[in-house]
């Protein structure tokens, strides 16, 4: 393999024992995935910061102890527990969990990451753009990366995303080359009526059914808008990489490699999606019936502006019912932006919760989420029931609120009758 003469050097150990690490992983990668060489990035989004384990812990402090630098710009996915607001997850959950992941993310910071702890990182500002290659492993954060914004990664698991950061190189394969961006299978979706397809339970859906369909496949999208705002596209890349194993997906005249079908696919399927697909993915993410509601979860991947704008206007100054706790995940920078605007105050006056750093689905428990859970994230629907034992209403963003306030499950007559 051509390798640089720097990393040459650090495999070699002249940097210390954390940069030859690093080298390592980043070669033995490059192998792995027959690359010819590696290439340089300039971003990373750091999924080894979520804690699964010890040896998260014990991996990350031998960087530090061993002078390990960070090569590139690198931020952090969201934590286990929050750091703004510990009650979140209460120690006693799981005491050896709670303080290993606090412990994980004060080293991180150590490390010199900065500390945006969120999955969407592509809503703050200064990330990458078109064509910049980088280092992601959040799943959602890749196909959003790779699909909304253009940029070129792969899925960087833990400790290889760190060590593309520490290197500022990832091997030349995959989605980082023109031949690995090409879709092998066409998702028809132009027959579906127009009101339906710019609701916006429908990107989560046929973001879910996608990616059942797709797999690890590269597929494009036929029926999307022009003007679908991030939010939807952001379910889509989120429910297609949860539900399969999608990695970047393209739609014809929204994306800015598909501008049309022929730029991004001339051979393989062509599947047309009808109303019953979509109806099969909403039972798929639905595995509770409708009834008295125990708690609403959003924010999964972290909620944006527009989603943010969107709830205070569906509230309308109405309140959560009593007893039924309603979260609505998001990042620092979000919830700072969204708090100068008015509208945190707004949404707890009305009894929401905006929790900081975290994800809500995953074990241990986060204060409040038990029985029945209602929620408009394809992907929290997907995996809440195995990693919480809850059961999961599914519903559009409007469903969820008029749920939360009634406290049992309501569905939308206007929108089913639509579809």
């Amino acid at each position: 393999m051509n390798l640089p003469e720097h990393t040459r050097a650090q495999l070699a150990g002249d940097h210390g024992k954390a940069m030859q690490l690093a080298a390592r992983l980043v070669v033995k990668a490059a192998e792995i995935m027959g690359a010819e060489r590696l290439i340089p990035i300039s971003f990373a989004h750091l999924d080894a910061c979520f804690y699964t384990g010890q040896a998260h812990v014990d991996f990350v402090r031998f960087l530090i102890e061993n002078g390990a630098s960070l090569a590139v710009e690198t931020w952090t996915n969201n934590g286990v527990v929050s750091l703004a607001d510990p009650s979140l997850r209460p120690r006693h959950e799981d005491p050896e969990m709670v303080e290993g992941a606090a412990e994980l993310m004060h080293l991180y910071e150590r490390l010199g990451t900065r500390p945006t702890w969120t999955c969407a990182p592509y809503q703050l500002a200064g990330g990458p753009k078109l064509g910049d290659h980088i280092a992601v492993g959040e799943s959602n954060a890749v196909s959003y990366y790779n699909s909304v914004v253009g940029a070129r990664t792969n899925k960087y698991g833990d400790y290889l995303d760190v060590a593309c950061a520490l290197t500022g190189f990832a091997p030349d394969a995959g989605l980082h080359r023109d031949e690995g961006r090409r879709a092998d299978l066409h998702i028809d979706a132009t027959t579906l009526p127009e009101a339906w397809r710019r609701e916006d339970i429908f990107a989560h859906l046929i973001g879910h059914h996608a990616g059942r369909l797709s797999g690890r496949r590269v597929p494009v999208m036929s029926g999307l808008f022009p003007d679908t705002p991030k939010f939807a596209l952001k379910a889509i890349s989120s429910a297609a990489a949860s539900s399969g194993g999608v990695e970047l997906w393209h739609a014809v005249g929204v994306t800015p490699e598909a501008q049309h079908l022929a730029a991004v696919f001339d051979r393989g399927d062509t599947h047309r999606v009808t109303s019953d697909d979509l109806a099969r993915a909403h039972r798929d993410l639905s595995t509770a019936r409708d009834g008295p509601l125990d708690a609403v979860a959003l924010g999964t991947p972290h909620f944006g502006l527009g989603e943010f704008e969107a709830l205070v206007r569906l509230f309308d100054g109405r309140k959560v019912k009593a007893g039924v706790p309603m979260l609505v995940s998001t990042s620092r920078g979000i919830r700072q932006m969204a708090r100068a605007r008015g509208w945190i105050e707004v949404l707890e006056t009305s009894g929401v919760e905006v929790p900081v750093d975290v994800c809500t689905y995953h074990s241990p428990r986060v204060r409040g989420l038990r029985g029945r859970v209602m929620t408009n994230a394809a992907k929290w629907a997907y995996y809440a029931p195995g990693m919480l034992g809850v059961e999961v209403a599914f519903g559009s963003l409007k469903e969820c609120v008029e749920s939360a306030i009634r406290g049992e499950v309501w569905r939308d007559p206007d929108l089913w009758t639509n579809a």
